[in-house]
């Protein structure tokens, strides 16, 4: 007789149920690619805007014959020296590429500066020095016991100075309020072996020399720009005792983070099969990765600025303009070396693994940089018109590393963070409309955001108030939700992440066994270094510098021109026409990206998606899982705690506490408000003789206490406050902070009358 088959098993089945989920699950993903793309490339519609801006080029025309020769005669005059004096300003550019290599790259910076340490003479030598920015002479002098502001560029192919490139600077807003301002530099060639971790524990080793030369000041402010947001990250994890505050600037922590349809950078690891290419690079570069090829891979996001609009703008306003270019071409061009260890590691750890917010990065010692030992306030400032670093990889790092904004809470730390709706990526950093509002308040909050209580807010600047001098913006610190950040941050958990992580694995092993040893064995440092010096975005510098002898008579053209400067009248109709001609041109290339950056995500999620349904994942869903341990384990842990010290303390503890009461049901605190709380805890007994740590402290175990017992944190109030006299004055004193009655809002009064009414007071209360 035939046997019959065996049924399959329950766990065969629950195998295929799961298989047979992922692949509905990237299907769908792929679905909803296509289709946003497909919606996206159709043809739009002409905007109200654009037609009526070519009626007004029409109309613009409608002039007599004799009028039109005429001011065509103008336009070409004026085309031909604008033509001329645009070269002229390329072959200065050209020049300034090539002395500023000769120079060894130089940092950017327009103010002077003192270094204070060498990191090259450093035990572990590394290619990054601290130095101290000197004040120029019509600003104030600096105050060494004000808080010192810390500044670390991005080390991303460019060189180190975008910070303090311009006085509306991060350098200059904090130089003008009389702080000692620091920047850590980083020089051209790396040192011999050094690593990424090597950096780190030079850079904690410049705070210790920052906490020595300013022992009377509070812990230094660091800003991390870009890259040098997850650097300034590590050092906080890796150092939490060192740092007051951490504001991150377009900094990328989250690099799975984005939105379908758009930031499409995160994909190209995955489609050239993982981080191998870099390691290969480096090999080629004896051992040097050459930051030419990520300033290339930045430039190629957005290629009509890239290729056209840019030298467009340079010809369109070369009488104004020329300056500007040159200012930023200085930077820009400045191209810097990695060893083949800290590009491995950055792709390995940031751009494909994605292991900071986990928490699955090395640190050393068997242990790991952990977000969540980082104590000291943290400020995220991102831009929905950042294309390099998207809302959701500033942000998401936020949701995975916290459970809610409850365990933040308990935690007793603050993350506030603010968003700009327009600017781009480098605008964050080198914008003079952005320094002079969005980083001159985050300065000024910085000062008082030690007396807010713990949280997750986000930072709201609207329209001012005053006027004259005293004339300023309206901040806000509105409270939010992890849900809040989960929304702004877009897909950050498609099974076909970790599927590229772990195709980068296996085929970083088979280049490292082999490929990678032949290509060391042929690598010299003379070919080395004329590969770099062949690169594309070098070659095209020399090409307009006066290396090229047919650039030569451009000079003298441009001189000639400038001294019978005739530039065209304003209302010339074929100034016009240039500029919609232009255009068009640049929207041609962007439809070009479009339709590349389409087929790069389509594909990415073809490939790996179906890598993913068949199972071909890392590990990140046992990391996730830890993570989430970890987190339940907040609240039982803390809990005993909290109930130990509900009714302990005094005087003090009882502000803070009813402040943190009043500040959870009002859901959001006014500069003006967050000013009298810092002048209350800061000012007056018993604050005012607290150093700044033990008032921290308070503020978090009160947090803590509040978060995980409020309604036991409430009742327990007239056990702190056990005299009538310091009940009415403690309660003066946060009615005082408060404000006016009719700001509070509903909640915010509901929650005085109940304090009132726990401590026994009547509907007012007066200082004893």
């Amino acid at each position: 007789m035939p046997k019959t088959p065996a049924l399959p098993t329950r766990e065969v089945l629950e195998k295929a149920s799961e298989t047979a989920t992922r692949v509905l699950d990237q299907v769908r993903d792929l679905t909803d690619v296509v289709g946003r793309h497909a919606a996206a490339l159709l043809p739009a519609p002409l905007s109200a805007e654009a037609v009526g801006r070519m009626r007004e080029t029409a109309a613009a025309f409608a002039r007599t014959p004799a009028t039109l020769a005429q001011d065509a005669q103008a336009y070409a005059v004026d085309a031909v020296q604008r033509w001329v004096m645009f070269w002229d300003v390329m072959r200065e550019a050209g020049n300034n590429f090539v002395a500023h290599e000769q120079a060894g790259c130089p940092p950017v910076l327009v103010f002077d500066y003192d270094t204070v340490v060498d990191g090259r003479s450093l035990a572990r030598p590394v290619n990054y020095a601290l130095v101290r920015i000197r004040p120029p002479e019509d600003y104030p002098p600096t105050d060494p016991k004000l808080r010192p502001f810390v500044i670390i560029d991005p080390r991303a192919g460019h060189g180190a100075g975008i910070g303090g490139f311009k006085s509306d600077s991060q350098v200059g807003v904090a130089l003008r309020r009389g702080h000692p301002v620091y920047f850590v530099i980083f020089f051209r060639e790396p040192e011999k072996g050094q690593t990424i971790l090597d950096v780190t524990a030079a850079e904690a080793t410049f705070l210790a020399r920052i906490a020595k030369d300013h022992p009377d000041a509070p812990k230094p402010v660091v800003i991390g720009n870009c890259q040098g947001g997850w650097a300034t990250m590590m050092l906080g994890a890796a150092a939490p005792e060192m740092v007051g505050a951490l504001v991150l600037n377009g900094a990328p922590l989250s690099y799975w983070a984005g939105e379908k349809g758009r930031n499409p950078m995160r994909y190209l690891g995955g489609l050239a099969g993982g981080g191998w290419p870099a390691s290969l690079m480096a090999d080629l570069g004896n051992g040097k990765f050459d930051g030419a090829s990520l300033v290339a891979n930045f430039e190629s996001l957005s290629p009509g600025n890239t290729w056209f609009r840019k030298y467009f703008d340079l010809y369109a306003k070369v009488d104004t303009e020329a300056e500007r270019f040159l200012e930023f071409e200085r930077w820009w061009g400045g191209y810097f070396l990695m060893t083949r260890d800290e590009i491995r590691w950055i792709v390995d750890n940031l751009f494909i693994g994605n292991r900071f917010s986990s928490g699955t990065i090395a640190s050393g010692g068997g242990e790991t940089f952990n977000m969540r030992e980082v104590r000291a306030p943290v400020i995220v400032f991102a831009s929905a018109g950042d294309n390099i670093t998207p809302v959701g990889q500033a942000l998401r790092w936020i949701a995975d590393v916290y459970r809610d904004e409850q365990e933040i809470k308990a935690l007793g730390q603050t993350i506030v963070y603010l968003l700009h709706d327009q600017i781009g990526h480098l605008g964050i950093f080198v914008s003079g409309a952005v320094a002079k509002k969005e980083h001159t308040e985050i300065a000024t909050t910085l000062e008082m955001i030690e007396a807010v209580a713990p949280g997750l807010y986000e930072m709201k600047i609207t329209g001012h108030e005053g006027s004259g001098a005293n004339e300023e913006w309206q901040v806000e610190l509105v409270e939010r939700k992890i849900a809040d950040i989960r929304a702004l941050s877009g897909e950050a958990s498609n099974e076909a992440f970790p599927a590229v992580a772990k195709i980068s694995e296996m085929n970083q092993h088979l280049y490292d066994v082999l490929v990678s040893p032949l290509v060391r064995q042929f690598a010299t440092e003379a070919g080395a270094e004329a590969r770099r010096q062949a690169s594309p975005m070098r070659m095209r510098r020399y090409a307009f510098s006066d290396m090229n002898p047919f650039m030569m008579p451009v000079r003298a053209m441009a001189a000639m021109a400038r001294q019978h400067r005739a530039p065209a009248a304003p209302d010339n109709p074929f100034l016009a026409l240039e500029k919609a001609w232009a255009d068009g041109v640049e929207r041609g290339i962007d439809a070009w990206r479009d339709a590349r950056d389409a087929w790069i995500e389509t594909a990415f999620h073809a490939i790996y998606g179906g890598l993913a349904a068949i199972g071909v994942t890392g590990d990140d869903g046992a990391a996730e899982a830890e993570a989430a341990r970890r987190s339940l384990a907040i609240e039982p842990a803390h809990l005993p705690e909290a109930r130990a010290k509900v009714a302990e303390g005094g005087y003090a503890e009882a502000v803070i506490r009813m402040m943190i009461l009043l500040a959870d049901a009002r859901g959001g605190v006014r500069r003006s408000r967050l000013a009298r709380s810092n002048a209350l805890l800061t000012t007056e007994p018993p604050f005012a003789g607290m150093p700044p740590s033990a008032r921290q402290a308070m503020i978090r175990e009160q947090t803590m206490i509040v978060t995980l017992l409020r309604e036991e944190a409430l009742a327990a109030l007239p056990a702190l406050l056990p005299t009538a006299a310091d009940r009415r004055k403690a309660l003066a004193a946060v009615e005082h902070v408060a404000g006016p009655d009719e700001e509070l809002g509903e909640k915010a009064r509901e929650m005085i009358v109940r304090m009132r009414e726990v401590l026994g007071l009547g509907p007012k209360a007066a200082v004893a």
